[in-house]
C-alpha cells in the first residue's frame, strides 16, 4: 500500500478510502512514539461513533491511548488477527496491522485529514 493513497489525522490514525468505507490504523510515527504494542482493544462490529469520538485503544509498554474515530459512521469489520498478535501494528502498520473498518456516514468528514505529504509536514511541525 502507498502511502499516497492513505489520509491522516492529527491523531496520527491513517485512512484508506475505498467507496463508502474505511479502514483505519495508526501510523508508523505512531508505532514509533508508543513503543512495542501488547494489547489492542477493537471496537464492536455494528456499533457507531462520532468522528473524533475515542472508540478503541492501544496499550503499549509505555502508555494506553485512545484511538480515535477519524469519520462518522458504523464499525463493519475489525482485524481480530491483532487480538492475538498485538504486535503486527509494530510490524506492519500500514498493512497487516489495519485495526478496523468503518461505513462512512459522511464523506465530508474526509476533507478534515491530510494526505501523505501535508502528515509528513505535521509531523516535522510537532
Amino acid at each position: 500500500m502507498s502511502l499516497e493513497d492513505l489520509k491522516f489525522s492529527k491523531d496520527h490514525e491513517w485512512v484508506k478510502v475505498e467507496g463508502d468505507t474505511v479502514t483505519v490504523g495508526i501510523s508508523d510515527h505512531a508505532q514509533k512514539e508508543l513503543g512495542d504494542v501488547v494489547y489492542v482493544e477493537l471496537p464492536p462490529i455494528g456499533d457507531t461513533f462520532a468522528k473524533g469520538e475515542a472508540c478503541s485503544n492501544i496499550e503499549s509498554v509505555k502508555a494506553v491511548n485512545d484511538i480515535y474515530a477519524p469519520v462518522s459512521g458504523e464499525i463493519v469489520d475489525i482485524n481480530s488477527a491483532l487480538e492475538d498478535n498485538p504486535e503486527l501494528i509494530n510490524q506492519s502498520p500500514y498493512e497487516e496491522g489495519w485495526m478496523f473498518k468503518m461505513k462512512m456516514e459522511d464523506e465530508g468528514d474526509l476533507d478534515d485529514l491530510m494526505d501523505a505529504d501535508i502528515y509528513e509536514e505535521y509531523l516535522q511541525g510537532a
